[in-house]
């Protein structure tokens, strides 16, 4: 069992989602994110934020230093990640900086609250 996590451009999420459920993933949590990569923000959307635009601002978060993005945590089988990263990547692959990351973890197990069932049988099996 693994955990995929992504990071991604907020303009993506819902082709990303789609991706993911033509995929056979219909599970898939999804958050709000502040962040930056090794790059520097773009000086331009800085200067823009200072002078009140609006797009700007909404692109640069709260800090004016980090990128609103979002994350997408999902646990699946082992024989899944491989569709999964290759979904993401295809679907947010622009080729520029801010394309995003995906970390594939190792799950020790997982309980569904309902049943009390664990391992791999309380997961998507597409």
């Amino acid at each position: 069992m693994k955990e995929v996590l992504a990071v991604i451009r907020m303009n993506k999420i819902n082709q990303t989602k789609r991706a993911l459920l033509d995929a056979g993933i219909t599970s898939v949590t999804v958050k709000d994110v502040l962040g930056r990569g090794k790059g520097m923000v773009d000086i331009s959307l800085l200067e823009g934020a200072e002078k009140g635009y609006e797009e700007a601002i909404a692109q640069l978060g709260s800090t004016q230093r980090l990128i609103p993005k979002r994350m997408l945590s999902i646990v699946l089988p082992d024989a899944l990640v491989s569709t999964v990263v290759k979904t993401i990547i295809s679907t947010n692959k622009t080729g520029k900086s801010g394309d995003g990351k995906i970390f594939v973890m190792p799950v020790m197990d997982s309980v569904r609250i309902r049943t009390g069932e664990n391992g791999n049988t309380v997961l998507d099996e597409a």
